[in-house]
Parts: C-alpha cells; structure tokens; sequence
C-alpha cells in the first residue's frame, strides 16, 4: 500500500459533473483530487460522443460531447486539480469524523474530508453483437463508439442497429462515407421521428443503402474487416462490402463496487438529500446520474446544480471552523482573483 494521498475532496468520476464540482469546491477554497476509470477526462461525453452535438447546456445553443468537456477543463483550470486516471476505485472507509481513506484497483491511497461520487451511472461498457470471430476486428474495423469522424472519411460503413445512436451517426456519417448501409433486424426504428425521416430521405434519394436483417459472419484479416454476411428475415443471405462497422446495441452498465460503499441503494441508484445531495453516510455524496431523489432528471445541468449545492455542504467538512458566507464570481473581487480574471 502506497502512502496516502491526502486531499480536502476526492471525487470518483471525471465528467462534466465531476469536473463542474471542481470548480464549485474551488470557489471555497477546497482542492480536489478525481480518480476515474477512463483513461481521460470527460467521462461518457468524450468516451462515447465526442463529436456529438449537445443542445441543452444552458446559454450554449450547440456544444459536442469533447467541447464541454474541454471547456470545462479550462474552466476549472485555476483551481489546479490532480487525476488519476485509469483507476478505480474500490473501497470508502471511516477513519474520521468524517476523515475518509479511499483506495483504488492500482493500491492508490487518498484521506479526504470528504468524497462525491460523480460516476454517472457507473461503468458503462457497450454491448457486444453475438456474432461469432467479431473479437479479432474490435478497435481495429469494428467501433462501439465514434472518437474521431475523419476516421471513417471515404469508407463504406456498415452501421448496425435501430436506436438514436444509430441513426444520429448516419445522419453524421453519410456525407463523408465513400457509401453507408444501414442494418436493421427490422423496419421499424426506436429512434426520433426525425431523425427516422431523414434516414429514409436519404435511402429515397440513393444517398445511402437501408437493409433489414442480421449479421451472421464477417469477413476479412488481419483485424480489417472486407465484408458482411446478412440474413434477412426471408433468410435469404447476402453480402456487403465494408471497412467498418459500427454496431450500436446499447450499453450496459455495471454498478462495480459502489454497491459495496456503505449505503442502501435503491435500484442501482444512491438515494440522496435534495438539500445538500449527501449520503446516508455523512461526508459522502452523490451527484449526476449516480444518484436519485423525487423529480430527479438525468440532465448534465442537474448534476451542474447538484455540485454547487454540494460544495456548500462539503466547505461544512474541509473548514469547519471557518464561516462560510455566499458570494456571487460577478461582484465578489475575491472570487476573481481565484479565478485570475480581477
């Protein structure tokens, strides 16, 4: 075991949420340290869309995943917090009123006053489609997720699935694929109306190939994918040409040892108070996806909100002799000054 780490706040999970809390500690004088299990900042927006626009953060009409999680970055950039990436954490012990000691997979030791869970719904991993020797072309010609669109540039993808997902990269993909086909197991999508629209707009106008049905075995070598052998619902077989597929089946999520922690979940979620977003375990909070409370909404600008009420309470744990009083960064000089903009 490694010395301890010792910190005013450890926060588990570096997304938007997490990275938003960053700031609203550092605003009161509390330094923070974030450990996640990626191997980069910006949790799901940046590990699963990051090219994907995102228009509901407040005053920002148009943002991807990557954008938000950049300026975030900036935005925090003068409080000088420390990552830990690629970790995870496994244990949350009581050494203190509320001293916490955290470890993680890679025997890191952290004490911190206090600690926030802003893992999003936990580890989130995409599922695999069942179809035999894909393993081989995984990272390589097959992609669960899109990090870079130039990528796929002069390709003829191959997109696999019915959902938003799907749907929102061919709309994405199609103007810059040598030729995209679009494969469904059948002719009805859960996407949105639009988006549906669009898609068959585009098959109307020979822009792009629809087919239903099932892929049963792929070709190729050396990880480079050459072709797809489909089944449609006639069981006819038939083959497409491809250099890429990108199946979208969904994701599953799985809760890791936050079940282990301490508190009483409540279908795979951290019940918490809406007044301060603590625990039932004093010092330990929740925020963003991971937790649930009466009305609560999985939005990024909930969990924006949930951070700055939780700092309030967490300043209760890092000085607690020290009187807080609230102040706004538009006439407070000395929040400027933090922020190096006085």
């Amino acid at each position: 075991m490694s010395d301890p780490i010792k910190t005013d706040v450890l926060i588990i999970g570096a997304g938007p949420v997490g990275l938003f809390a960053v700031f609203q500690l550092g605003l009161l004088d509390i330094k923070a340290h974030l450990v996640d299990i990626l191997d980069k900042v910006g949790g799901q927006c940046a590990e699963l869309y990051p090219e994907k626009p995102i228009y509901d953060i407040p005053a920002v009409p148009l943002i991807t995943g990557q954008g938000l999680s950049d300026a975030l970055m900036q935005q925090i950039k003068p409080f000088n917090p420390t990552f830990h990436l690629g970790e995870m954490v496994t244990t949350i012990e009581n050494i203190g009123d509320p001293l916490f000691r955290v470890t993680t997979d890679r025997g890191k030791v952290f004490e911190a006053n206090a600690v926030v869970i802003a893992a999003g719904g936990g580890s989130f991993q995409p599922k695999r489609p069942p179809i035999n020797g894909i393993e081989p072309y995984e990272n390589t010609s097959v992609f669960y997720a899109v990090r870079k669109m130039e990528t796929f540039r002069d390709k003829k993808l191959l997109i696999v699935g019915g959902g938003d997902s799907a749907l929102d990269w061919t709309l994405n993909l199609q103007p810059i694929a040598k030729r995209l086909t679009l494969l469904h197991r059948r002719d009805d999508f859960r996407g949105a109306p639009d988006s549906v629209n669009k898609m068959r707009a585009l098959v109307a106008a020979g822009a792009m190939d629809l087919r239903i049905g099932q892929v049963t075995e792929l070709e190729g070598a050396d990880g480079q994918l050459t072709g797809a052998t489909i089944k449609g619902g006639d069981g006819a077989l038939t083959r497409v040409e491809t250099d890429a597929m990108l199946p979208f089946f969904g994701l599953t999520m799985k809760l890791g040892p936050v079940a282990d922690w301490g508190f009483e979940l409540k279908d795979e979620l951290i019940p918490v108070d809406v007044s301060t977003f603590e625990t039932s375990r004093p010092g330990l909070f929740a925020i963003g996806d991971i937790n649930t409370y009466p009305g609560k909404l999985k939005l990024i600008l909930s969990g924006f909100h949930e951070a700055a009420l939780m700092a309030q309470k967490a300043h209760h744990y890092v000085h607690p002799s020290k009187r807080l009083v609230f102040q706004y960064t538009t006439s407070s000089t000395s929040l400027q000054k933090k922020l190096g903009v006085s």
